[in-house]
C-alpha cells in the first residue's frame, strides 16, 4: 500500500516538473519570437508573425494563456506598425497575428484599436486588388467591433462607407463579415451610433434575397434594413431596390423570430410614411397570410407591429391599434378587396381561424 502511495506521489511530482519545463519552454520560444518582432528587420519580423500564429493555433488548450503572455511581451504595436509595411507578406502575416491574438481576448483587442490599428485596417479595405487583404482587414474590423470600447473610434474612421462597399463586392466570406461588422457598430451604447448610408439599401436586399431566412445573417440583414427604413431617403432607396417588398414579405412569410420583426417593422415604417403609396405594393406582394401568421406566432413586439400594419392596409384607415377580437373585421375588409387565388383566401381564413382561436385560449379581450 506504501509502495503505490509512493508510486502515485512520484508520478504526480515528475508531472509537475515535466509541466514547469513545458512551461519554461514555452516562455523562451514567446520571449524569441516577441523579440524578433520588436527588434527584427521586416523579414525577421514576417516570420516572427507566422510563427506567433501558428504556435497560438496549435496549442488550444493553452491558447487563452499564450496570448495574454505574447501580449505582455509587448507584441501588439511592433504588428499593428507592419500593416503599413509595403511588404504584402509582412502586412498579410501581421493580419493573422493580430486576429488570433484577439481571439476571444478583450483586453487586446482594446489594446490593438489604443496602439493605432483602425487607420492602416482602413487603408487596407480600400485594396481593389485580388489578393486577400481586404478580406482579413473586414474580418480585423468585425473582431475589433465587437468590443463596446472599440465602437467609436471604428464608426469615426471611414470603415463604415468602406463596409457598405464590401457589400456589393468581393467573397461571400467579405460579405458575411462587413455586415456583422456594420450590425455590431449599430448596437452601440455609446456615441456616436452609426447612420447607415442608403446606398446600403440594394446590397443589403439582394444579401436578404439570396439568404435563408431563418438564419443569423438575416438576422442582421434584417435588422440594418429596418434601420435605413427610419428615414424618407431609406425608404425610398428600400422601395426602389427590385424585389425590395417583396424579399421582406418573403422574409416575414420564412424568417425567424428575430428576422420577422425587423421585417415587418420596415413594411410598417413603409406604410405609416405614406400608406396611399406603399398600401397596395405591400398587398400586391401577398403579405397577409404572413402578417397573420405574425399576429399569433411572433414577437410581442412583431405581433402588435404585424396588427397596426393590418390596420393601414384596411381599405379606410383608422388611427387606433387594432385589438385582438376586431382583427376578424380587419382581414374580412382586406380579404375582400384583393385579388387573391383560391389558395391564398384559404391560407388566410386558416390564419384567422388560428388567430381567433389562440386570443379566445389566451383570454384576451379589449375594448373599442
Amino acid at each position: 500500500m506504501l509502495n503505490l502511495i509512493q508510486q502515485q506521489k512520484n508520478k504526480m511530482e515528475k508531472e509537475e516538473e515535466t509541466e514547469r519545463c513545458n512551461e519554461n519552454e514555452e516562455s523562451q520560444i514567446i520571449d524569441e519570437i516577441s523579440n524578433k518582432l520588436i527588434n527584427g528587420d521586416v523579414i525577421t519580423k514576417t516570420e516572427a508573425a507566422r510563427d506567433m500564429r501558428s504556435m497560438i493555433r496549435n496549442r488550444n488548450s493553452c491558447s487563452g494563456k499564450i496570448r495574454v503572455k505574447f501580449a505582455g511581451a509587448g507584441v501588439i504595436q511592433p504588428l499593428v506598425l507592419m500593416l503599413s509595411s509595403q511588404y504584402h507578406d509582412a502586412r498579410e502575416a501581421s493580419l493573422l497575428a493580430l486576429l488570433n491574438l484577439a481571439s476571444r481576448n478583450e483586453r487586446n483587442k482594446e489594446q490593438i484599436v489604443t496602439c493605432g490599428a483602425i487607420p492602416p485596417l482602413v487603408k487596407l479595405l480600400k485594396f481593389q486588388d485580388t489578393s486577400n487583404l481586404r478580406e482579413l482587414a473586414t474580418a480585423a474590423i468585425l473582431t475589433l467591433s465587437a468590443t463596446p470600447n472599440n465602437k467609436p473610434a471604428i464608426a469615426n474612421s471611414e470603415a463604415v462607407s468602406l463596409l457598405i462597399q464590401s457589400l456589393s463586392c468581393g467573397t461571400i466570406q467579405g460579405k458575411v463579415d462587413a455586415v456583422t461588422a456594420l450590425y455590431n457598430l449599430t448596437t452601440s451604447k455609446e456615441e456616436p451610433t452609426i447612420v447607415l448610408d442608403t446606398s446600403a439599401a440594394l446590397p443589403l436586399i439582394n444579401l436578404l434575397r439570396e439568404s435563408r431566412k431563418y438564419s443569423k445573417f438575416a438576422d442582421k440583414i434584417a435588422a440594418l434594413i429596418e434601420l435605413i427604413s427610419k428615414s424618407e431617403k431609406g425608404i425610398l432607396a428600400i422601395t426602389e431596390a427590385e424585389d425590395g417588398i417583396l424579399t421582406l414579405v418573403e422574409t416575414i412569410e420564412d424568417g425567424s423570430l428575430v428576422s420577422t420583426e425587423h421585417a415587418v417593422g420596415t413594411l410598417l415604417a413603409l406604410c405609416m410614411s405614406s400608406r396611399s403609396k406603399y398600401r397596395e405594393l405591400i398587398l400586391n406582394e401577398g403579405a397577409i397570410p404572413g402578417l397573420l401568421r405574425l399576429t399569433v406566432y411572433g414577437t410581442y413586439k412583431a405581433q402588435n407591429k404585424a396588427k397596426m400594419l393590418l390596420n393601414l392596409l384596411r381599405n379606410s384607415s383608422s388611427e387606433k391599434r387594432p385589438c385582438p377580437f376586431v382583427l376578424e373585421e380587419i382581414v374580412r375588409d382586406i380579404a375582400a378587396r384583393i385579388d387573391g387565388s383560391g389558395k391564398t383566401v384559404k391560407i388566410v381564413k386558416k390564419m384567422l381561424q388560428d388567430m381567433v382561436q389562440r386570443s379566445i385560449a389566451k383570454g384576451s379581450s379589449c375594448r373599442p
